[in-house]
């Protein structure tokens, strides 16, 4: 039985979702878990199931075991091996499948079908790929082939950045999906866009009247944006040395958050209105005219030895799969405009790296400074007010300003007041990939990629990594667990301004005002 009931109209259609990748780490960590999550909460009811695909061979049993292990370890809900969880993974199926095997996909085909029948299923067909982007085209083209597109109901394809790895690879692999699917059954998938805070952006800006009127460029000095990591590359180094940061983070999550933050009001919330003006910030954006001014605006960095918590940490060129003279950034910083009338002269400072201090994701929204002509006389600094975004690992919002010091006669001190969402939902607040989930099944493609989208990213970024091509010395290091290269202070430093302190910690003089 399900628990927490919610309304019919945020159930989950009855469909088949299929988990191409079944036995990757995405499946294991997001996946099965967020599937079991929906069920518990009710949003997921009985007429659904879950083919996994992979190539190494799998008995049912073994599959259901895998996926209750995945469950046990990363699922926010608990599950035991009783009545409730063997009616839950009577849902789940593998299918040991070589891609490129076309008669595999018809085997696919019979086995999606009985399932349908079995559980009542109006025909309707998820497919995630959790698999290199290379392999979107051939799969594709091979689950039309294999009969796999021709049910009753509606099909959709899930796919997972990285969308390609330029402008052009990018295109192509779009040219070859859409040969298939049509755009408004492609959900390209960025699992930022599904994080509490991330949506909340949208209704904090446009459900709050005093938000709005200062939401420009006459109140808003600058706009700083900090995706930080602790770990270095992990098991990821094949991979992650022929992405670095730029590809990883910055065409994605960094300039999906600065769209979210710098978009003008939709003219209707509805899915296409919310993206069309996302595409039109990312369209704004200035270009680096030349290498020149990618070298002046942009900061491209890699971690060497360091140490956090007494702990040595090695270098990136020492991590496994890296080579050895490796100039693959870890760290990417840059200053950014979006030119068009709100945001004209305001720049947006966005940094991401590995080997940082902390986790974390935040949004810092400095306003221009009060004019001191008030207080001057007393020797005050007034300090700037500050709205800061927390998405990551805490979620939450924060406003500082100045106010009287408490007990003084006129002393002026910053104070912060504190709302945290975390301590409110705690640790059961829903999973990105849950509600990506769910929203894809719905046919709801408010917080997923356009194509339009994915191709000015990538405009965007190419400038940078060919500037990057052109000159491989310009590499700047930074020790492990700092907060990256000097370069990148500078960046802000030339323009009046410096990071504020991130996950909380601002100066030792702020009084906290929580929630």
């Amino acid at each position: 039985m399900a628990e927490n009931q919610n309304l019919d109209t945020l159930k989950t259609p009855g469909a088949v979702f299929f988990i191409f990748g079944a036995t990757g780490d995405l499946a294991r960590r997001k996946l099965f878990p967020a599937i079991y999550s929906l069920y518990r909460e009710g949003k997921l009811d009985e007429d659904f199931a879950v083919i996994g695909v992979a190539r190494r061979p799998r008995t049912q049993e073994e599959f259901r075991e895998d996926v209750y292990r995945s469950i046990q370890e990363f699922c926010r809900y608990s599950s035991e091996q009783d009545s409730e969880w063997h009616a839950f993974a009577q849902h789940f199926e593998y299918k040991s499948l070589d891609i490129n095997n076309i008669d595999g996909f018809r085997e696919l085909r019979e086995q999606t079908e009985q399932l349908e029948t079995k559980f009542n299923i109006p025909g309707n067909r998820l497919f995630y790929l959790a698999l290199a982007p290379e392999l979107f085209g051939s799969v594709s083209f091979n689950l039309m082939k294999g009969g796999m597109l021709d049910g009753e109901g509606w099909n959709r394809l899930v796919i997972e950045k990285p969308f390609g790895y330029d402008l052009e690879s990018a295109a192509k692999l779009n040219e070859e999906i859409r040969k298939v699917f049509k755009e408004e059954e492609i959900y390209r998938i960025d699992h930022y866009l599904g994080k509490e805070m991330v949506q909340n952006i949208e209704v904090m800006r446009f459900a709050n009247a005093f938000f709005e009127p200062l939401w420009n460029n006459k109140h808003i000095a600058n706009i700083q944006i900090t995706l930080g990591e602790t770990v270095g590359v992990e098991e990821r180094g094949g991979y992650y040395d022929h992405a670095g940061a730029l590809r990883d983070m910055g065409q994605n999550h960094m300039l999906q958050l600065l769209t979210m933050i710098a978009m003008e009001p939709p003219s209707r919330l509805l899915a296409e209105d919310i993206r069309d003006e996302k595409v039109k910030v990312l369209r704004s954006l200035r270009p680096y005219a030349s290498h020149e001014e990618v070298k002046n605006n942009v900061v491209r960095g890699q971690y060497t030895h360091g140490s956090a918590g007494g702990k040595d940490l090695p270098a990136y060129r020492e991590e496994d799969k890296v080579n050895s003279e490796s100039n693959t950034e870890t760290y990417f910083a840059a200053r950014v405009f979006v030119d068009n009338f709100r945001w004209a002269g305001v720049p947006f400072y966005i940094r991401t790296g590995k080997r940082l201090p902390v986790k974390t994701t935040e949004v810092v929204v400095e306003f221009k400074r009060m004019p001191t002509n008030v207080y001057l006389g007393q020797k005050h600094s007034l300090e700037p007010n500050l709205l800061v975004i927390r998405v990551n690992p805490m979620e939450g919002i924060y406003v500082k300003i100045n106010a009287k010091k408490p007990g003084s006669e006129s002393e002026i001190a910053p104070v912060a007041m504190d709302f945290c969402q975390s301590c409110i939902v705690g640790i059961n607040s829903p999973e990105a990939y849950e509600r990506l989930l769910h929203d894809a099944a719905r046919g709801d493609s408010t917080y997923f990629t356009r194509w339009d989208e994915v191709a000015s990213a990538w405009s965007f970024v190419d400038r940078i990594a060919n500037a990057w091509r052109e000159n491989q010395g310009e590499l700047e290091s930074y020790p492990a667990g700092s907060w990256g290269p000097k370069r990148a202070d500078e960046l802000l430093e030339e323009d009046g301004f410096h990071w504020w302190p991130v996950n909380g910690q601002l100066e030792d003089n702020v009084v906290w005002l929580k929630n």
